[in-house]
C-alpha cells in the first residue's frame, strides 16, 4: 500500500514539474525587492510570447511603475526613470476569453480602448478586478500570469507616496524601477527570491 502511495506522489510531483516547465517563469528585479512571476503560455500564448520577447530583449530594465492605484492595480513597463515613453513592438492579439480572471496577484496586459492595443504595458491586480474580465462578446484586459513569489513587493509599491508629478499623478514619487527583468532557469531561484520566501498573493486566478 506504502508503495502504491509512494507511486502516486511521484507521479503527481512529475505532472506537476511538468506543468511549470510548460508555463515559463521571470523575476522582475525592483528596487524594492524581487517579484517571481509564473506566466501562463497555455492560456495566453500570444501575449506571453509578447511579454517574453520584450524580457529577452532587456527592455523592461529600467523601466518603472508609473501608475498605481492602492485598491486597484500596480502598472508598469513602459516609461522609463524620467517619464519617457519607450518605443515598443507591434500590438499583440487580445486573449481575455480565455478563461482567466483578474484576481489578486495575476498579471494582465495594459490596453487603451481599442482591445487589441496591448504592446509592452502591464499591470499586477492588488485586489479581484474580475470587472475587468473579458468574454468573447466584450474583450476585457487579458491574464496571462500570477505572482509566485513577492507580492509583499507589489504591495510595498502600492504603498509609496504619490502626487509629486503633475503628469503621472499616480506615478510614485521616489520612482520605482524595474532594475532587470529575467527568465528564471529551473528551480526556485532561492537566492533571487530571498526577501519573499513565503509571500503568496492570497487569490484564485481562474
Amino acid at each position: 500500500m506504502l508503495q502504491s502511495l509512494a507511486a502516486t506522489l511521484l507521479l503527481c510531483l512529475s505532472g506537476f514539474a511538468a506543468a511549470l516547465s510548460e508555463n515559463p517563469r521571470v523575476v522582475l528585479e525592483t528596487d524594492l525587492g524581487n517579484v517571481e512571476l509564473v506566466l501562463y503560455a497555455d492560456k495566453a500564448p500570444k501575449t506571453v510570447e509578447n511579454f517574453l520577447a520584450y524580457i529577452d530583449s532587456g527592455f523592461y530594465n529600467g523601466t518603472i511603475f508609473h501608475r498605481v492605484i492602492p485598491g486597484f492595480m500596480a502598472q508598469g513597463g513602459g516609461y522609463t526613470f524620467d517619464f519617457q515613453e519607450k518605443p515598443t513592438l507591434e500590438p499583440v492579439i487580445n486573449e481575455s476569453a480565455n478563461g482567466l480572471s483578474n484576481a489578486r496577484g495575476t498579471i494582465a496586459m495594459a490596453r487603451t480602448n481599442d482591445p487589441d492595443s496591448a504592446t509592452s504595458q502591464f499591470f499586477i491586480n492588488l485586489v479581484d478586478n474580475s470587472r475587468l474580465d473579458g468574454s468573447a462578446a466584450k474583450p476585457g484586459y487579458t491574464v496571462f500570469g500570477k505572482v509566485l513569489l513577492g507580492m509583499s513587493v507589489v504591495q510595498q509599491i502600492a504603498a509609496e507616496p504619490r502626487g509629486q508629478y503633475a503628469s503621472f499623478p499616480d506615478a510614485p514619487n521616489t520612482p520605482v524601477r524595474i532594475l532587470k527583468a529575467r527568465r528564471v532557469d529551473g528551480g526556485n531561484d532561492a537566492a533571487a527570491n530571498a526577501n519573499s520566501e513565503t509571500d503568496s498573493t492570497g487569490g484564485n486566478s481562474q
